[in-house]
């Protein structure tokens, strides 16, 4: 009775696994069939087409998954790193000396010595030719990561907060390049460098006056930014920092330095 019962259930199985290998086969003989319809084609055309996209979409996924793992990693190991000198810190902090061991008199006194000499030296070169002071060059301040995040995301786009101050050290290299010319004596300089500083005096008016500013031609010549739609949305978002301002005229536009 038993093996009767086992026979019975082995030929039910092998009768549904025949029966579903050849639901199977019709399956794939209609779907060959709808393949071969001419009114079909187009729409199989169509959804093969999108295939490609949902797979070219995945890729990029996979691609932005493993960009933000490798970040991920990154500020783990800041992380660590910060845990370190922190710990570093409050241990030299928690073990300072009660005191400190003094100088010996005669280091005193040698370095009384020494400040006297540098002093007069000093002082006799004061009186010899009195030294002009530096007008320090005014550069644009790096854009924090709350302004970043105030920033409107139409602005911002694609733009990350990397991208847009790297742009910002490009314009400060430039700003500083071009004020070290025309802070330089005019007989030092050769015939291209015064070429340029004539250039620079030519573009300012009455609005630049008193300010830093460069124009486009100074990005091009310092620097190798492309001037591009992607270069001039940084500068909308830096104006709307209120890192710079524009002034107009004579088909130049003059980004002045706040």
């Amino acid at each position: 009775m038993i093996r009767e019962d086992m026979v019975s259930s082995d030929l039910e199985a092998l009768s549904f696994h025949i029966n579903m290998k050849i639901a199977t086969l019709k399956k794939a003989l209609q779907l060959r069939n709808i393949g071969q319809e001419p009114s079909l084609k187009p729409m199989l055309g169509k959804i093969r087409h999108e295939m490609l996209l949902l797979h070219d979409l995945l890729n990029k996924m996979e691609t932005e998954v493993q960009e933000q793992e490798k970040k991920k990693n990154l500020l783990k190991e800041l992380q660590k790193a910060a845990e370190r000198d922190q710990k570093e810190a409050q241990h030299l902090y928690e073990n300072i000396p009660p005191h400190l061991p003094k100088p010996s008199q005669s280091c005193i006194t040698g370095l009384t010595v020494k400040h006297e000499e540098q002093t007069k030296v000093a002082e006799s070169k004061r009186v010899k030719k009195p030294m002009k002071e530096a007008t320090p060059i005014k550069e644009i301040s790096l854009i924090t990561a709350e302004e970043f995040e105030s920033v409107p995301t139409y602005m911002k786009g694609r733009l990350t907060y990397e991208q847009i101050n790297a742009v910002v050290k490009d314009i400060n290299k430039a700003v500083v390049d071009k004020y070290k010319i025309l802070h330089q004596p005019l007989k030092s300089m050769s015939v291209p460098v015064r070429n340029l500083y004539h250039r620079f005096l030519e573009e300012e008016t009455k609005e630049t006056k008193g300010e830093f500013f460069i124009v486009e031609a100074d990005i091009k010549q310092f620097t190798e930014l492309k001037v591009d739609k992607r270069f001039h949305r940084i500068l909308s978002i830096l104006r709307h920092c209120r890192r710079m301002r524009e002034v107009r005229g004579s088909r130049i536009v003059r980004y002045i330095i706040c």
